[in-house]
């Protein structure tokens, strides 16, 4: 066979829990997610492209367009790793532009992302703990900023830049608003939120520097720069008639405080319940969107509200409502408009608001039909048609109509056309739906709810129930081939029913585990089934049998089929032999021309079948479809009777509007008579007006003539006037201009004899400003000279204090390391007496194999400290190594250490003050502790209380389950008794049954009396023995009465012993309180001691590191720090004292608990005795050899 590849047609779904799930491409075209692939939904010719997502991605988090519309920006998780994926949405196909997945920074996963206004940068917000902030240069996969937004792992929501200018940010979530700049490279806050945190779930920009943000509990607030300037609260009304009015209530400025919100973050469910408990709940404003007149927000389930601008303030108004409609075919339809809007979006034109649910729901509405019903709330319209918002649980299909039937968890049951790529059919039930299965002609269907099986009619616009079975949470179910038979599974049982009679035919009993698919093959003949129990079993239906089996119990099987000609079977399971396809259905129509996949995200795709070369598959099964429909005879009958009432009512409207038509008539042509007269008045009134008119033109004419031939006589002599005056000032300014020529030839010649002199006595000053500097570049060679002679007299200087240095230092460093030798040999020493000590105990404390195990114990210890001597030898010589470089530096360091013996001398003297008063506040304090201590008695004798009742109901619970065992009992007998009675009668069913038969028989001879005679005597002889039947009843009743003589016999037995168990069960709860009493003081000791060896080991470290400070002090300074020395020296010996007695308190210690163990020891020796709940002390012997390794 060919290979063949799959190409997807069309998707009925959406993902509505990607940010940024919605949005415009042009005018006609929208983008959203699906699946695992984003879908550009043409909204006029109805058709669908796909932008595939990434390969092995786990799902879509986030998407974001740019605003020139030309880049997508998709967010995913790709095996475990965050990436994003850049498409160019201009070209055809869409094609990957970049693939931003190598990130210097820790993230898990990109939750929102926006475009710069010239979509050159990308901003990335990454979720929690990280919580950081990306701004990128995305053509070059460049990082420009990072920086993280919040340290308390508050979720954050959304992100944006402002729609002007590219370094502007705004960033909103739970307790935060910030908006930041990107300058200087780094992303800095430039506005700090003032006032109570709310927890802010959307914003947008409605001008450059203006934002809207609306919360969980219902307020809009308006930020410029950062400032507060409008504030609203939106409530949800539910009055008593029932409806909901949804009005703005307390508006104001910045000024009004509002109260407090009692909850930060309250999910989607809690609203529900809390909105269905309260009279006034508060809306959650999930999404909000600008356009040119305002914005629209989301204003609680099913509502959208929209805000106009005020001309004479920037605030903002409510001007209309739109709600998400009733769903007629839901099964509770006031259910469908308590859906939350997630996204909002415009638009370009912004003519539509499309709009998407938490009920993975599109919704669009044209903002003209908004302004039409001002004085009532609009209504959404469905984009495409209503989808299903939880994981779809079944998916058919049938041969003989282009139908696809899927059931899911939304308790809806939808049948789609996949040639029309349209719904077909739907409606919703009480029940979730687990499976279903179409019968070939396309006329019937059975479904699985969770309380019975139905079969059910697919009408013309209904799907009608006509049979149930009490089948409970039926997980499969199919029709045969042929229609005629159908499979339902219950649990790891198969009923097969049969669609004439609808009657059980058979009951296939064998899976010990929960079957999970059923086949059958070509002929119907044979059922195939797979299970959870790791079985694959082909049943023969004729027979009720297994005919081949095959077991593998570690694998369990998700999916068999099999081959046309029924000799194959392939199976999938869990063990991916051949290929698991996870949470998903998948099945092929009856021509092979299409795949059908649906998905626990509520998404169903058809794919389109070719060849590898992409031709389409041949048609091997070639059937026309069928365009019959099921109509019920009620339904024909109340449909003509409609029509016969609407072609009356045609008729009746017929007649009214000729009516209406002539009355119209007559009343125009009275108008248009009125009209006429009207007009002919006017006509005359007007000519009159004419004529008198143009008299008065002609009037005026002769008047304006006049007047403009004075006029021109006027200019001429004015014209000659202004000539000769021109004339003579003319010649004047030519006299003037003469003059200044003259003045100007003589200015030149005085300027070049100056400039001439000036040049000559700047030559002088430059050679004598060049003797000048040579006598003092001389003079300063001279000395840069002496310089040089002094630095090398005072690095001679240096090399030999550098000297004498190192050989102070060597001498101390032999010293050191003579000292911490000698130390080591002591440790040694102590350490091998340890070690002799713990070996004594042990010998004491355990048999020869524990004393094998410890031995080896001791070997590991050793090495232990071995590798640790190792370790500190490698530091003492990486000190020696420091203390060479140490050298080196001193001399640098010598005044500041004279400097900070001083300041230390100075802090000395005021830590002594301290002291005193700290000394002070440790009394104070040791008398607060006191009623302290009294409140922690009387929670000691309260907690002793409450163990007692503990007790109590623990003897409650074991007389109940005694109770329940007795009962137990009872039921089983009585159930034996019932079997018994049950088989008695079916013996005496069956006895009937043949005499019956027998007794047909007889009646056959009728005609012969002989024979009649002698059969009717073999009946009595057969079938009346009355000695025996006697017999037999006395036996039964002696039987009958010995058994329950015996029976009173053992329940009173078993009666008195339940009472022993109740008291020694009392006894040993007793005895087992009081020695867990012992152990619990026994370990709060040890913890005690404990706590005091790890007290002991922080003073001996201090004591080391207060003798390694002394040395490394340069005799030098022994003069100014004697004091300081003698403290220490005075603190060691006090510490060593403390050492020793705590080391004599730990001996008497381990004596008393040794004395103690020999007590349990005996006591658990005693017959009865075992310790309460398998409590046990931690062993010494390994507490010992931990308290060696840490004291080492």
């Amino acid at each position: 066979m060919s290979a063949v590849v799959a190409q997807t047609l069309h998707v009925f779904g959406l993902r509505s829990h990607v940010a940024n799930n919605i949005f415009y491409f042009d005018e006609q075209i929208i983008i959203f997610p699906s699946g695992n692939h984003c879908v550009k939904y043409n909204v006029d010719q109805k058709w669908q492209k796909f932008i595939p997502g990434s390969e092995k991605s786990q799902g879509m988090l986030a998407l974001s367009i740019s605003p020139n519309r030309r880049y997508l920006a998709i967010s995913e998780t790709v095996q475990e790793k965050p990436a994003i994926t850049i498409y160019e949405l201009s070209s055809i196909p869409c094609r990957k532009r970049k693939v931003l997945n190598n990130f210097d920074f820790q993230v898990q996963k990109f939750i929102s992302m926006a475009f710069s206004p010239d979509s050159k940068y990308l901003l990335a917000q990454t979720s929690p703990p990280e919580s950081n902030l990306v701004y990128w240069l995305w053509e070059k996969q460049k990082v420009m900023a990072i920086v993280r937004i919040d340290t308390q792992n508050n979720p954050v929501y959304q992100v944006s830049f402002s729609p002007q200018d590219n370094t502007q940010v705004c960033v909103t979530g739970n307790g935060m608003f910030k908006l930041l700049r990107f300058a200087e490279g780094t992303l800095k806050q430039t506005s700090f939120q003032r006032g109570e945190p709310q927890n802010y779930l959307a914003h947008t920009w409605v001008a450059d520097d203006k934002i809207v943000v609306g919360t969980d509990t219902g307020k809009l607030f308006l930020f410029e720069s950062g400032d507060q300037r409008w504030e609203t609260s939106i409530m949800v009304k539910e009055p008593t008639n029932g409806s909901k009015s949804l009005d703005v209530i307390q508006e104001s400025e910045s000024l009004i405080e509002f109260p407090p919100v009692s909850s930060p973050l309250p999910s989607y469910e809690q609203m529900v319940a809390a909105s269905s408990h309260s009279q006034m709940s508060m809306p959650q404003v999930f999404a909000i969107a600008a356009y040119s007149k305002g914005f629209a927000c989301s204003a609680g389930p099913g509502r959208v509200l929209l805000f106009e601008k005020m001309e004479e303030k920037d605030f903002y108004r409510e001007s209309r409502e739109i709600r998400i409609p009733v769903d007629p075919q839901s099964n509770d339809p006031s259910q469908s408009d308590k859906q939350d809007v997630l996204c909002l979006c415009f638009s370009p034109s912004e003519e539509t608001l499309v709009a998407s649910t938490s009920k993975n729901q599109l919704y669009s509405i044209t903002m003209s039909l908004t302004e039409i019903s001002k004085g009532e709330p609009a209504h959404f319209e469905y984009l495409m048609y209503p989808l299903h918002s939880a994981p779809i649980t079944g998916l058919a299909t049938c041969i003989r109509k282009p139908l696809i039937a899927t059931c899911s968890l939304d308790r809806s049951i939808r049948l789609w056309n996949y040639e029309t790529n349209t719904l077909e059919l739907f409606k919703e039930y009480q029940e979730e739906a687990y499976s279903i299965s179409l019968h070939p002609s396309g006329h019937f269907i059975v479904v699985g709810f969770a309380d019975k099986l139905r079969l059910m009619n697919l009408l013309i616009d209904d799907i009608r129930s006509f049979k149930e079975y009490s089948v409970r949470g039926c997980g499969e179910c199919s029709f045969s081939n042929g229609g005629h038979l159908f499979a339902a599974v219950n649990g790891n049982v198969i009923h097969v029913y049969t669609t004439t009679s609808l009657e059980n035919i058979s009951s296939l009993k064998g899976h010990t585990g929960k079957i999970r698919s059923i086949v059958w093959n070509a002929d119907d003949s044979k059922l195939i089934s797979g299970g959870t129990d790791g079985a694959v079993y082909e049943w023969n239906l004729s027979t009720g049998k297994r005919e081949t089996e095959c077991v593998l119990k570690s694998c369990s099987y998700n999916c068999v089929t099999v081959s046309p000609d029924a000799k194959i079977i392939f199976a999938v399971g869990s063990d991916h032999t051949l290929k698991e396809i996870a949470d998903s259905l998948m099945l092929l129509t009856f021509d092979d021309q299409f795949l059908l996949t649906a998905a626990e995200d509520g998404c169903l795709f058809t794919w389109k079948v070719f060849d590898k070369d992409g031709r389409g598959i041949k048609r091997e099964r070639e059937v026309g479809f069928a365009e019959e429909v099921l109509v019920t005879k009620t339904d024909m009958e109340e449909k003509a009777q409609v029509m016969l009432e609407l072609k009356t009512r045609v008729e009746e409207l017929k007649m009214e509007n000729e009516y209406q038509l002539r009355l119209k008539d007559m009343n125009y042509s009275e108008k248009i008579k009125e009209l006429t007269d009207k007009f002919i008045q006017e006509m005359e009134s007007l000519k009159t007006k004419n004529q008198v008119l143009r008299t008065e033109k002609e009037k005026q004419d002769v008047y304006h003539h006049e007047h403009i031939e004075d006029l021109l006589d006027k200019q001429s002599r004015e014209l000659q006037d202004m000539e000769c005056c021109n004339n003579q000032k003319l010649l004047l300014e030519y006299e003037k201009y003469q003059e200044l020529q003259l003045k100007s030839q003589r200015m030149q010649e005085e300027y070049e004899k100056q400039l001439r002199d000036n040049d000559e006595t700047k030559s002088q000053a430059l050679e004598e400003l060049t003797e000048f500097y040579e006598a003092k570049l001389q003079e300063k060679t001279t000395l840069l000279e002496e310089a040089q002679e002094d630095v090398r007299q005072q690095l001679r200087e240096f090399e030999e204090t550098k000297k004498q240095i190192e050989e102070d230092e060597d001498r101390e460093i032999q010293d050191i390391k003579t000292k911490y030798e000698k130390k080591l040999r002591d440790e040694k020493e102590s350490n091998l007496r340890l070690k002799g000590e713990t070996g004594i105990m042990r010998k004491k404390f355990s048999s020869l194999q524990k004393e094998i195990e410890e031995r080896t114990n001791d070997i590991e210890t050793l090495k232990g400290e071995q590798m640790k001597l190792q370790g500190v030898i490698k530091s003492l010589e990486k000190d020696i190594q420091g203390l060479k470089r140490e050298i080196q530096e001193r001399d640098e360091t010598i005044q500041d250490k004279e400097k900070r013996i001083y300041d230390l001398k100075k802090k000395n003297q005021e830590l002594g003050k301290f002291k005193f008063v700290l000394d002070y506040k440790i009394k104070e304090l040791k008398k607060q502790i006191e009623p302290r201590e009294n409140e922690i008695r009387v929670m000691k004798e309260q907690i002793q209380e409450m163990e007692a009742e503990l007790e109590n109901f623990h003897k409650q619970n074991t007389q109940l389950e005694l109770n329940i065992t007795e009962l137990w009992q009872k039921l089983r007998a009585t159930d034996q008794e019932m079997r018994r009675e049950r088989q008695k009668e079916r013996d005496l069913e069956a006895l009937v049954k043949r005499f019956k038969t027998d007794l047909h028989n007889c009646v056959a001879y009728i005609q012969e009396p002989r024979l009649l005679k002698e059969k009717v005597r073999g009946l009595f002889e057969k079938y009346v023995q009355r000695a025996d039947m006697v017999e037999i009843a006395g036996l039964n009743t002696d039987l009958q009465q010995e058994y329950t003589r015996q029976r009173e016999h053992l329940e009173r037995n078993l009666a008195t012993l339940k009472k022993k168990v109740v008291k020694e069960g009392e006894l040993h709860r007793t005895d087992y309180v009081r020695i867990m009493q012992e152990n619990v003081s026994l370990i709060k000791e040890i913890n005690e001691l404990r706590r005091e060896l790890k007290f002991t080991r922080s003073q001996v470290y201090d004591l080391e590191a207060a003798l390694k400070l002394t040395k490394k002090v340069r005799p030098q300074e022994v003069s100014e720090t004697e004091p300081s020395r003698d403290m220490l020296s005075t603190a060691p010996t006090a510490r060593l004292n403390e050492q020793e007695e705590t080391g004599r308190i730990i001996e008497m210690q381990r004596l008393e608990i040794q004395r103690l163990r020999d007590q349990i020891q005996e006591q658990e020796q005693v017959t009865g005795f075992h310790t309460l709940a398998g409590v046990r002390l931690p062993s010494l012997s390994n507490s010992e050899v931990d308290l060696e390794v840490k004291t080492n």
